[in-house]
């Protein structure tokens, strides 16, 4: 199974991502602001302002960008079109899938959405630094014309 990998600020993805472990069976979950993956993960991440990806979040990817699988974001349903927005900038940025988009602490059907995309992913072989993991791609969000 893929490893968690979470960045909170308030708490909410941090409980998140340990009740989603738990419910997958999976190891507890590492912190993006102290942690290194070993191998493909799930990163699980808040909305920062009015859709912002956190500082933090950027950090953590631009070292470990090339192992991200999928992503979840978190937000409030009050910030309308920019609700869980990183999920959205990050897929778009390193070609992964956006698996959920919680409003906040997220829900028991939330949590289930997220365990099942992570029974679905096939086990992927431990890679080297030699393998040839895809770049991260970095594009910049534009909202188009209003």
């Amino acid at each position: 199974m893929l490893a968690l990998v979470y960045d909170s600020l308030t708490g909410n993805v941090r409980r998140f991502a340990q009740q989603v472990a738990g419910e997958a069976g999976a190891k507890a979950p590492l912190s993006a602001r102290l942690d290194a993956p070993e191998g493909p993960f799930l990163l699980l991440t808040y909305t920062f302002g009015t859709g912002d990806v956190p500082g933090s979040t950027r950090a953590f990817l631009d070292r470990h960008g090339p192992l991200l699988r999928g992503v979840v974001a978190s937000g409030s349903y009050h910030w309308g079109v920019n609700f869980a927005r990183a999920a959205d900038v990050i897929a778009a940025e390193y070609g992964v899938p956006v698996v959920a988009r919680i409003n906040k602490g997220g829900t028991a059907a939330d949590r289930a959405q997220v365990v099942a995309w992570l029974r679905d992913r096939p086990i992927e072989a431990p890679s080297s630094p030699s393998s040839s993991l895809p770049v991260a791609r970095r594009h910049p969000w534009n909202p188009g014309s209003n």
